[in-house]
């Protein structure tokens, strides 16, 4: 049997899996290899790897897409095998087989597995030749109403791309145009196929690990039901709440996809479980997934070391997998908002600090002051907790979110502990449709927050900053004027002895105290809510609130303050960075925008004006859109590409299209106008100054 030994490997992805497969290989004593667009040029996954080569441009399809430049990576830098990592090319058949024809070790399935499984279609049709249970696909051209509610999907890709649900007869045409449109862009294939959609199913998986020796593992099950716009949020392993014989039966036909494509190496079969506990194949993803943390930890393996074994040509340790022990759930942290149509948020991420401890691990490519961009995918982190018991294992890890420090772009922070901690998630009620129902009150103001207080903690601390400022200049005037003082005495003398006059007294520093009641406004983020925090500052110069009663400080400083509220002592950490201030307390975290007295009226936007919610690409505009034309209300008008995600700009109200400034390809910052939408009955067009930004 051949072995290859690994000795420089090569990552081709970026961000957190880059770095997670840096540090096994550091374990292992393998040289690392990163690749890096321009807009990665200090990423962490970067500062991680002992070598660098970078891809010229920023955008994913001049560069990480880019199978030959990574390719020429690989042998400019003396590496000897390449590991993809998942998404952007880890499932490219054509990838696989350029890297091994270039004389490299491939850390992957075999070639032929990978295109057997790259289409949807034709992996249905070969895992109903090996027994695996199967959904009946239906042909979306003859669909009746009978066949509703419909599943829409792209064949050729993954990750929600794609992906519609269909329940009115009426929606299919202009659905089925709308999925392959969006699966043509991504993948470039835009066939879509249509199955039965299960109501209330669960999305679980089974991880498998294969060698070239004739052992297959089935390294048991995982649930990741908990999925916003079809990409999983919270996932956890093993799958609650299944019979052994659904297990079984689970395993078995994993282990059957896997020996019908002769697989090797790590790959996860994804099944959906109805309601009943039918199970059905959905797909066989041909590479490490996101969540493969989970598993780990209850299996105690290191799937990655295992890839490289295997890719070397060595067995794996045993014929039978390890049993495994207590349970594990994983969080995605994402750079997003949740309560605005799961918006991607960008920008510097000033802190990220979650508490370390037994049962914790944060796999991230993202440290305290990096930057956030507008072209990959918004994860920041995946944080992963372990525990005896299912029960300890989400109390973990609730709390570890909830103590995290997070500043800088909106998160799901908020979202992901609400999620952990909500009675059907606790009872492992679990199903794709968790978000449909519950997001409104996962993202409403919780029960338990007190962000009112908070803002007095932010208002507190910047009281005594700013009276230490004071004081230093202050200490510095006086000094001066002493010195000033002392020289002119000096002067003064010289001529007093001469003219026998007397000596001027001294004079001492005096301070203006403010102890009058000042007001701070602030608004909180991202919901928007504005507070009022009224507080004097005695001639003790430890600032106390005014108008709060029940509420006394017992300490404050620049960066924390202490109160006693309602008898109930509580601590609060603040962080400023210019208009903004972050408060971590105990058992929530709180971002504020301090505001001026007055409102800016140069901050008004002109009524029905749409704004780019985000940085992004104009991929598309409705059919026939001009100006003039008549729209309605919620009706989609423009599409928007960003991290990886398309997003629909509606129309705000029914009324007419006065101005249009949005065109396919246009690159758009936030903020941009894009089109502005008069109320009412159709009116003639109005011209609209168009911003020189967007001329």
């Amino acid at each position: 049997m051949r072995s290859d030994v690994i000795h420089t490997l090569l990552v081709a992805n970026r961000g957190e899996i880059a770095c997670r497969i840096f540090r096994t290989c550091r374990d292992l004593g393998i040289t690392t290899v990163a690749v890096y667009s321009d807009a990665d040029a200090d990423a962490l996954h970067v500062r991680e790897a002992d070598l660098a080569v970078r891809l010229p441009g920023a955008a994913p399809a001049d560069t990480y897409l880019r199978g030959d430049l990574v390719v020429a990576a690989a042998r400019a830098a003396g590496a000897d095998a390449v590991h993809p990592g998942y998404g952007f090319l880890s499932e490219n058949a054509a990838f696989a087989a350029a890297v091994q024809d270039a004389g490299l070790v491939w850390v992957g399935p075999p070639v032929k597995a990978i295109e057997l499984m790259a289409s949807k279609t034709r992996a249905k049709e070969l895992m109903a030749g090996a027994g695996v249970p199967l959904l009946a696909p239906v042909d979306p051209a003859t669909a009746g109403p009978d066949d509703l509610p419909l599943l829409l999907k792209a064949a050729a890709g993954g990750g929600g791309r794609g992906m519609r649900i269909v329940r009115e007869p009426d929606a299919l045409p202009g659905e089925l145009l709308a999925a392959a449109a969006e699966a043509a862009s991504a993948f470039g294939d835009g066939e879509v196929f249509a199955e039965p959609y299960v109501e209330r199913g669960r999305h679980v998986e089974v991880q498998v690990m294969a060698d070239a020796h004739g052992t297959v593992w089935a390294l048991g099950t995982r649930d990741c039901s908990l999925q916003r716009r079809h990409q999983k949020v919270i996932e956890e392993a093993p799958a609650p709440g299944l019979d052994d014989g659904l297990r079984t039966r689970l395993h078995e036909a994993a282990v059957a996809a896997a020996r019908a494509v002769d697989y090797r190496g790590a790959g996860t079969v994804e099944f959906l479980v109805s309601a009943e506990g039918r199970p059905y194949f959905l797909e066989m993803n041909t590479r490490l997934q996101v969540e493969h943390p989970v598993t780990e930890a209850v299996f105690g393996l290191d799937l990655v070391a295992l890839q490289l074994r295997v890719a070397e040509g060595a067995p794996l340790p045993s014929p039978e997998p390890p049993q495994p022990s207590g349970h594990a759930v994983e969080a995605r942290l994402y750079a997003e908002d949740p309560a605005r149509d799961w918006q991607p948020q960008t920008g510097a991420l000033l802190t990220l600090e979650l508490p370390e401890g037994p049962g914790l691990r944060l796999d991230t490519g993202y440290t305290g002051g990096d930057t956030i961009g507008v072209h990959y995918d918004p994860m920041i982190a995946k944080v992963i907790a372990r525990a005896p018991t299912r029960t300890e294992a989400v109390r973990l890890l609730a709390r570890a979110l909830e103590r995290a420090r997070v500043h800088g772009p909106v998160t799901n922070r908020g979202l992901l502990v609400r999620s952990l901690r909500h009675p059907d998630f606790a009872a492992a009620r679990l199903d794709t449709g968790f978000y449909d129902r519950h997001l409104a009150d996962l993202t409403a103001p919780g029960a338990g927050r007190d962000p009112a207080t908070a803002a007095l903690a932010a208002t507190l601390a910047e009281a005594v900053r700013n009276t230490q400022a004071a004081g230093g200049a202050e200490a510095v005037r006086n000094t001066e004027a002493v010195r000033g003082a002392e020289a002119a005495r000096g002067a003064e003398a010289v001529r007093g002895a001469s003219a026998g006059s007397p000596a001027p007294a001294r004079f001492g520093a005096w301070r203006n105290v403010t102890s009058q009641p000042q007001r701070k406004r602030y608004r909180s983020e991202p919901d928007g809510t504005e507070h009022e925090v009224a507080y004097r500052t005695p001639r003790t110069g430890i600032p106390e609130p005014h108008e709060t009663p029940g509420t006394r400080v017992l300490t404050a400083t620049p960066d924390r303050v202490t109160l006693e509220v309602d008898g109930v002592t509580r601590n609060f950490a603040i962080t400023a960075h210019a208009d903004r201030v972050h408060v971590d307390a105990t058992d929530a975290a709180y971002t504020f925008t301090a505001l001026p007295r007055f409102t800016d009226p140069a901050a008004h936007t002109a009524p029905g004006s749409l704004l780019a919610p985000m940085p992004g690409t104009v991929v598309r505009i409705a059919e026939g859109l001009a100006a003039g034309v008549t729209v309605e209300a919620g009706q989609p008008l423009i599409w928007l590409e960003a991290m990886k995600m398309e997003h629909r700009i509606l129309a705000p109200a029914s009324g007419t299209l006065t101005a249009l400034h949005a065109a396919p390809g246009h690159q758009v910052e936030v903020g941009a106008l894009l089109a502005v939408v008069q109320e009412g009955p159709a009116a003639t067009p109005v011209p609209v100054p168009v911003p020189e930004e967007t001329a």
